[in-house]
C-alpha cells in the first residue's frame, strides 16, 4: 500500500513539475542578489558563486518543481509578486490573442492572496531566552516574529498569536544537516 501511495505521490509532484516550469526564477534570484551583495570585488563575487553552486542547484530546483509553475499557473510571482514573464506587453512578432478565447489569454489560477512578499526584516535578541524579527512587508504592513525558549521547547509568535512550536533537539538536528 505503501509504495502505491509513493508511486501516486511521485507522479503527481512530476507531473505538476512539468505543467509550468517557465518563469522569473525568483528564488534563485535572491541568492544571486545575495551573491552580488556580499562583496564588491566581481573576482571574490566568482568565489563566492562557486561556493554557492550547491545552493544554486537547490534554489534551481525549487524554482522549477514549486514557485515556476505557481507563477505561470497564477499569473503571479509568490515570492516576488511580480507579473509572469509570458504575460509581458513587448511588440510581438505573431499576433494571435486576437483569434482565441477571451480564456487562454490570462492565467485560469487566481494569485495566492495569502502570501506577503517581505521588504525588510530585522532580528533582535531580547534576552537569553528570546528572539524577536521585526518585519516589513513590500505593502508596507509590519509584524512581529518571536521566538522564546521555554526549556527545550521553542514557541514561535507572530504578532502574539503562537504559530510554530519545536524543540531545541529538532532545530540542532536540523543545523547539524546544514553544516
Amino acid at each position: 500500500m505503501k509504495k502505491i501511495a509513493l508511486k501516486i505521490v511521485g507522479l503527481t509532484v512530476l507531473a505538476s513539475a512539468l505543467t509550468g516550469c517557465i518563469g522569473s526564477n525568483a528564488v534563485t534570484g535572491k541568492v544571486m542578489k545575495f551573491n552580488v551583495e556580499v562583496v564588491d570585488n566581481r573576482y571574490a563575487r566568482a568565489g563566492v558563486n562557486f561556493l554557492l553552486a550547491p545552493v544554486y542547484g537547490i534554489t534551481t530546483a525549487a524554482d522549477y518543481v514549486v514557485f515556476n509553475s505557481l507563477e505561470f499557473w497564477t499569473g503571479k510571482n509568490p515570492i516576488s509578486g511580480s507579473p509572469h514573464i509570458f504575460d509581458t506587453k513587448t511588440d510581438t512578432h505573431f499576433k494571435v490573442n486576437d483569434e482565441l478565447d477571451p480564456s487562454l489569454k490570462e492565467a485560469p489560477v487566481g494569485p495566492i492572496s495569502s502570501n506577503r512578499a517581505i521588504e525588510t526584516g530585522e532580528m533582535i535578541k531580547i534576552d537569553e531566552n528570546t528572539i524577536q524579527m521585526d518585519i516589513v512587508y513590500t505593502s508596507g504592513e509590519t509584524a512581529t516574529l518571536t521566538g522564546i525558549k521555554d526549556g527545550q521547547n521553542v514557541n514561535y509568535y507572530m504578532d502574539g498569536q503562537l504559530v510554530s512550536q519545536t524543540t531545541i533537539a529538532e532545530l540542532e538536528k536540523i543545523q547539524g544537516t546544514e553544516a
